[in-house]
């Protein structure tokens, strides 16, 4: 899974409000030529929303985002998605994943959480919050000393189509997440169209590196 993963350096990371947006938000964000997705489990319809895009949409990438409690992990794995991502690193949300044999991607944002992750075999990190923490030059910096150990990030946060190359063209990143490719608000409009367009301008901003 992580093999696949690593093919798409783009993935969109939502937060949806009505379960029944699932189905055509995939088919938005598949028109657009984007077969990966992140649902965070921010929200009361995460579960049910996860649930509909693994039975419409078998072959899409389907990934939980902020997953952050013993509970939204067992909902996850038992879902059957096929990677789960956190904004910090839990040892026991690791191992819980690595049971399962789920690909898991816990987020960090020092040395120390890196040593950890390394420890608990991890080899992709979720950088996060990107922006907040420093951008591309902090990421750089940070993973230097770790580059030998083989290990490849996903910054998460502050990350939009003007600076995405900016991670992007970092050798240590292997794919972005980006809020911006389909928000709250055009969710809840229903505004398809407009999400398609901005995950095919992602994907070309991508493809120039």
């Amino acid at each position: 899974m992580l093999d696949e993963l690593l093919k798409r350096p783009v993935i969109p990371v939502i937060v949806i409000d009505d379960a029944a947006a699932a189905e055509p938000l995939a088919e938005a964000l598949l028109e657009g030529g984007m077969d990966v997705i992140e649902v965070t489990c921010r929200t009361a319809a995460a579960p049910e929303a996860l649930a509909r895009i693994k039975r419409a949409f078998p072959k899409m990438l389907l990934g939980a985002g902020t997953v952050v409690t013993p509970d939204q992990a067992k909902m996850c794995i038992d879902t059957g998605i096929d990677f789960g991502l956190a904004p910090g690193l839990n040892p026991e949300t690791v191992k819980q994943f690595q049971a399962s044999k789920t690909l898991f991607i816990p987020g960090v944002m020092t040395p120390s959480e890196i040593e950890q992750g390394l420890a608990l075999g991890c080899t992709m990190l979720k950088f996060f919050p990107a922006g907040a923490a420093g951008g591309a030059n902090m990421l750089k910096n940070l993973s230097a000393p770790y580059m030998s150990q083989g290990l490849r990030f996903c910054p998460t946060g502050g990350i939009s189509l003007d600076n995405m190359n900016d991670y992007l063209s970092l050798p240590m990143v292997s794919a972005i997440g980006g809020s911006w490719l389909a928000t709250q608000k055009q969710i809840a409009a229903k505004e398809w169209g407009a999400i398609t367009r901005q995950v095919e301008a992602a994907l070309a901003k991508a493809a120039e590196l």
